[in-house]
């Protein structure tokens, strides 16, 4: 159940993928949980659609670095090539994946976000999916990819993976089970 959770959204500024930041958030929402906008510095964050059309502007709620694991329940990071890629040169971001980790807390991303997750060191011995042209990545990383709309693995810290933002149905039902 995601009522009364506290669950982060990790975004860049360089444009978020709007369906993987608006639709979890939504459902985070509707169950009762509290969303919070993460990202790098304070201001505002720009959704895009498939990277090139303008979609949405939402203010930060926290810069990232103001962040900890204790202070999350959950940590979602949402798509778009352009947002994982500046994240995973964000010291901080990367830190935050892997308190999160270390203290066995959840975290979730949505198809090019996994590039996170490989960057953070947290994938190895885990099976993920994501978007395709990560496939090499993973691997790399000691993880295995599949294709797969969703896929959760782990027991000491859980990683959910989604693929593609068609697969956002199948990702936010295993988001609002993932938090019980």
């Amino acid at each position: 159940m995601l009522a009364g959770r506290t669950v982060g959204f990790l975004t860049s500024h360089a444009g978020v993928e709007d369906a993987e930041l608006t639709q979890p958030w939504r459902t985070v929402q509707l169950a009762g949980g509290r969303p919070v906008l993460l990202a790098p510095g304070p201001g505002n964050v720009l959704t895009v659609v498939h990277d090139v059309a303008p979609a949405g502007v939402y203010r930060v709620d926290r810069p990232v670095d103001r962040v900890r694991q204790g202070d999350l329940d959950l940590l979602v990071i949402p798509g778009g090539p352009l947002n994982a890629d500046a994240l995973r040169t964000d010291p901080d971001s990367v830190r935050l994946v892997r308190e999160m980790a270390k203290a066995g807390k959840p975290v979730a991303a949505i198809c090019h976000g996994a590039w996170l997750l490989v960057e953070a060191d947290v994938v190895e011995g885990k099976q993920l999916t994501s978007y395709p042209s990560l496939a090499t990545d993973i691997r790399n990383a000691g993880a295995s990819w599949v294709d797969e709309p969703i896929v959760l693995s782990g027991e000491r810290y859980p990683l959910l993976t989604c693929r593609r933002p068609d697969d956002l149905g199948a990702f936010d039902q295993a988001l609002a089970q993932l938090a019980a």
